[in-house]
């Protein structure tokens, strides 16, 4: 798999990234729909052994327990120079004071700790996994300047949040001369495509890379529309359960579109989704989560696959502007 720089910074990263937060312990946190470490492991390797060098995951998925089995995992497949670790800050850790949030405080327990889990004394990429309204946005970037300048990371990026608001934490890191941002993870697919507005135009002009989360959209592009998923994640994840509900008239014509184009390649529907996001022009590469291995197989494949202009016409034509949402 081909190798790509994120945005104006010398960290090169694999083409898609593997999102671990599939993988943990299913009886820590909110994710009982996670699978802990001896299921995980052939994901990874297969991750591995198609190309992708890149994994992410954050403190509160599985309340740490998937930053643990990132850790474990990697250090059975390969040198840790070979490997590109990211991880997020900013959820509920502790009940105790600064047991969340982007105080310096919290980043500073939270690094530490997220190292710790992770078994190395680095992360490649270190991300706020959203705004935090209270604290100072200078208390918060001096500190990521800190983690960065005390090597505890190589680089910091952002997640899920409005453009205003990372323009302005940009601009509060240009102004005092801290590290700046040089990524943004946010949710972008062909029915979530509001972040072209203004988040993405913002990244490409200031030299930010997109690593897009959701880019199968909960897997709505992998199946025919209204086609129930199956699994304990369909059933339990109400946070995805609340996703892609506006328009669905559109949101249908868009998935038929998938169908369509996929039927006429002769490829899975998650090839053509993948290959439009891989395709954008402000995307660096989007994130991914497997819990098959012909999921993994499907993204290798779908960073190979150039779409004509015509075909990602039929994909975009149906879309609807939709109410944004700010993550």
């Amino acid at each position: 798999m081909k190798t790509v720089r994120l945005g104006n910074s010398g960290l090169e990263i694999s083409a898609v990234v593997l999102g671990m937060m599939s993988y943990g312990d299913p009886g820590k946190g909110s994710h009982s729909w996670s699978v802990g470490l001896d299921e995980a492991r052939p994901f990874v390797r297969r991750a591995y052994e198609a190309g992708i060098t890149t994994f992410d995951t954050a403190n509160v998925y599985s309340a740490g327990s998937s930053e643990e089995i990132t850790g474990i995992l990697l250090k059975e497949l390969a040198p840790r120079e070979e490997v590109q670790i990211a991880t997020k800050v900013h959820g509920r850790m502790r009940q105790a004071r600064n047991g969340a949030g982007l105080s310096r405080a919290a980043i500073m327990q939270e690094i530490d700790a997220s190292l710790t889990r992770l078994g190395t004394d680095y992360v490649d990429l270190y991300q706020i996994h959203r705004y935090d309204p209270v604290t100072p946005i200078e208390e918060t970037m001096e500190a990521l300047h800190d983690v960065v300048k005390a090597g505890k990371a190589r680089y910091i990026g952002a997640s899920s949040m409005w453009a205003w608001q990372f323009a302005q934490m940009q601009h509060a890191a240009e102004l005092h001369g801290w590290t700046r941002f040089v990524s943004m993870q946010d949710q972008y697919n062909l029915l979530e495509r509001e972040e072209e507005r203004e988040m993405h135009p913002f990244c490409q002009a200031t030299g930010v890379g997109v690593i897009p989360w959701s880019p199968l959209a909960r897997g709505n592009l992998t199946r025919p529309w209204g086609a129930a998923g199956s699994g304990t994640r369909q059933d339990t994840d109400e946070f995805g359960k609340g996703l892609y509900k506006q328009d669905e008239h559109a949101n249908k014509a868009i998935v038929d579109a998938v169908a369509a184009v996929a039927d006429e390649r002769g490829v899975p529907m998650a090839q053509i989704a993948l290959a439009w996001s891989a395709g954008k022009s402000a995307v660096t590469a989007p994130i991914i989560g497997a819990t098959k291995e012909r999921h993994i197989d499907d993204a290798a494949a779908a960073v190979e696959l150039d779409l004509t202009e015509t075909e990602v016409r039929r994909l975009e034509e149906s879309y609807t502007p939709r109410n944004p949402s700010g993550f």
